[in-house]
């Protein structure tokens, strides 16, 4: 039984490593312990997102294919076959709650402006006003590479931001990030995680999950930006019995890692604007008074007479990097003028800003 719980929003991503066996097929049994959980959890008054991997696991035992397929045209293949076979047990497991679930499919492309990134917010927002829970994966069947998440990961980082959410819970199939190879004796689970003072870069594994396209490293650097925008981070493992409800309940009888949220409101656009590096279309070079301001606590916007070099070809109203003169990635903001009238506007004064402050994201 769940504590009666209030105005709390989670988002809750599981692995693929945590939905498949050994022999890379779906796990319905370890499904249907999660849904158990979070339809608990609902009942408690917990608004549940979910962010699913496992499509492309379970086509992969549907199908033989005829001829051998590249990388992108079997992911293609297995996760057309195996998101309907996914979200049918999804259903399923729900329905037998009487609880409503839905499938949203998303691409990197859906968030590349303002204007889709509140789209799908609003879609999202009126399933958790019906008590609809949301099912949310990639769209792998049409994800072109150099537009893919980096894996479920980045896109539950994503999710959490856009939907104000107080806590992003990652499920792997290890208890958190370790202080050493998780598979030593030796290794213990690192607790808590300050982003501003510890740094833990040399415990990561780099190694990626056997079912999925991620690792440690990439849930590192997400719950690192996560936390950092004001949300509690956890990575836990997602094979323990009652996961989720220990993690509510009784979190100090469990192990797993903490990511200390950072006290600060960051507004939406902000937020939207942190998660659209991958979006970016040019780079705006800055002097170093310019960058010292910037990183300064006083909120500046980016003003023409800092900058001394613009790179790439871009529009009003397109993300782009903010560099330092050594060429260190400072922020990422939303450009007031194309790249053109950038270049003509180098070094003047007087000028309304190249990025304003609402637009703007530095990364400190």
């Amino acid at each position: 039984m769940v504590t009666k719980k209030k105005n709390i929003r989670i988002v809750v991503k599981i692995g693929s490593n945590v939905l498949t066996r050994k022999d890379g097929t779906l796990d319905v049994t370890r499904m249907s312990a999660l849904v158990d959980q979070i339809v608990e959890l609902k009942k408690s008054g917990v608004e549940v997102v979910l962010v699913s991997s496992g499509a492309v696991a379970a086509g992969k035992s549907e199908i033989k294919t005829q001829s051998k397929l590249d990388i992108i045209s079997s992911r293609q293949l297995y996760s057309a076959i195996g998101q309907v076979k996914l979200i049918n047990h999804y259903y399923t497991l729900f329905h037998q709650h009487k609880s409503v679930c839905g499938q949203i499919l998303a691409t990197k492309e859906d968030f590349s402006t303002r204007r889709h990134y509140l789209n799908q917010r609003n879609c999202m927002e009126v399933m958790l006003d019906n008590n609809v829970t949301p099912i949310i994966n990639e769209n792998d069947a049409i994800s072109v590479n150099e537009l893919m998440f980096t894996d479920n990961d980045e896109l539950s980082g994503l999710v959490a931001a856009m939907m104000n959410s107080q806590q992003l819970i990652i499920l792997s199939n290890i208890n958190g990030i370790y202080n050493g190879n998780p598979s030593s004796p030796e290794s213990e689970v690192i607790k808590e995680i300050d982003t501003h003072k510890d740094c833990i870069d040399d415990y990561i594994q780099t190694s990626k999950s056997s079912a999925g396209r991620g690792g440690m490293q990439t849930k590192y650097n997400i719950a690192r930006k996560v936390a950092e925008e004001g949300i509690e981070v956890i990575i836990a493992n997602g094979k323990k019995e009652n996961i989720l409800i220990d993690l509510i309940n009784s979190p100090q009888s469990i192990e797993f890692t903490r990511f200390i949220p950072v006290n600060k409101k960051v507004s939406s656009v902000k937020k939207w604007i942190a998660h659209s590096e991958g979006f970016a279309k040019g780079e705006i070079y800055i002097n170093k008074c310019a960058s010292e301001a910037l990183l300064g606590d006083k909120a500046i916007s980016l003003l023409p007479i800092g900058i001394t070099k613009v790179v790439g070809d871009f529009e009003e109203d397109d993300i782009v990097r903010i560099m330092s003169e050594d060429g260190t990635q400072l922020g990422i903001g939303k450009s007031s003028y194309n790249s053109e009238k950038t270049i003509q506007l180098i070094g003047k004064k007087k000028v309304k800003p190249v990025i304003h402050y609402d637009y703007l994201y530095i990364e400190k």
